[in-house]
């Protein structure tokens, strides 16, 4: 006990010591990098940040084993990888750059959940996909969640438009230039179609499964979207995530599934305040335009 005391007592004399600027110093900072990090989720650079890291903890380990040869190399390595490193995020660097001069601070760090618009986006891909299941139409429709899913998107169409039952048969339609790719929602609004996705490289799937299966399974296994596909030669309703596939599934099933997993579920009170909270605090002025997109 006499150590618990002497802990806090430690704590309370240094925490009065501490000025609250400094405290939002870090915060800010602590903020920033956060977000940054979040952002580069958008494509696989996570894995060069990774990469990044293990580099670095090889030259403490060099420096502390007194490896003089490694040592010199992974210097002169981490020298010129700065260079490397702003070639190699080049495209994130400046997507970053374009949304903080296009859009509002809160936009660019704030991402804001759009409930009414996901429900409506539910409700349509139900619509959409009964009736492409009669009609035995293949479609492959993939709901994006927190990883960002850039890299697919810009192979294909970009789009931004609400979701709608028609809009999904006539980009489905057998003849229609897209209906070979994806559909790509994201927050309820379609960004992207004719996108391309990766294949599942799980051997063990069922040979009956084609292309458009395996690549939604892909998907769900390289991120944590939610991808539904209608089977061309079945109309058969599938869904996969988390590269399990639920298959023959009713249009009841199928607005159940997406509801659990894509409606957010209720947060406790401190996390809904926090949001609120910094939300706030990026709020435009009155006054500030937006970007004028709807």
């Amino acid at each position: 006990m006499e150590t618990v005391n002497e802990i806090i007592q430690w704590l309370s004399n240094n925490i009065r010591t501490v000025e609250p600027s400094a405290i939002l110093d870090i915060a800010i900072i602590a903020f920033i990098i956060y977000k940054l990090m979040m952002l580069l989720r958008r494509t696989s650079s996570g894995n060069v940040v990774k990469g990044v890291i293990f580099v670095v903890a090889a030259m403490g380990l060099a420096k502390v084993l007194h490896l003089y040869a490694v040592d010199f190399i992974l210097t002169y390595a981490v020298e010129w990888g700065v260079l490397a490193l702003i070639i190699l995020f080049q495209p994130e660097l400046r997507r970053f750059l374009e949304r903080v001069g296009n859009s509002s601070i809160s936009k660019v760090f704030v991402r804001e959940d759009k409930p009414e618009e996901l429900e409506n986006a539910i409700a349509q891909t139900v619509i959409a996909f009964t009736s492409l299941s009669k009609d035995r139409v293949g479609a492959l429709m993939v709901f994006e969640r927190k990883n960002f899913l850039d890299e697919q998107i810009s192979t294909g169409t970009a789009l931004d438009c609400a979701v709608s039952a028609e809009l999904l048969k006539n980009i489905f339609w057998n003849k229609a230039p897209m209906h070979d790719g994806a559909v790509i929602v994201r927050q309820g609004r379609i960004v992207g179609a004719g996108c391309m996705l990766p294949l599942s490289g799980n051997v063990n799937l069922s040979r009956d499964l084609g292309m458009r299966h395996r690549a939604g399974i892909g998907m769900s296994e390289h991120s944590d979207a939610v991808v539904a596909i209608v089977s061309e030669e079945t109309g058969s309703i599938s869904v996969a995530v988390g590269g399990m596939l639920k298959r023959h599934l009713a249009p009841e099933t199928l607005d159940r599934l997406l509801r659990n997993e894509l409606i957010p579920k209720e947060e406790p009170p401190a996390t809904a305040g926090a949001k609120n909270l910094l939300a706030t605090f990026f709020k435009p002025r009155k006054g500030e335009a937006g970007d004028g997109k709807t």
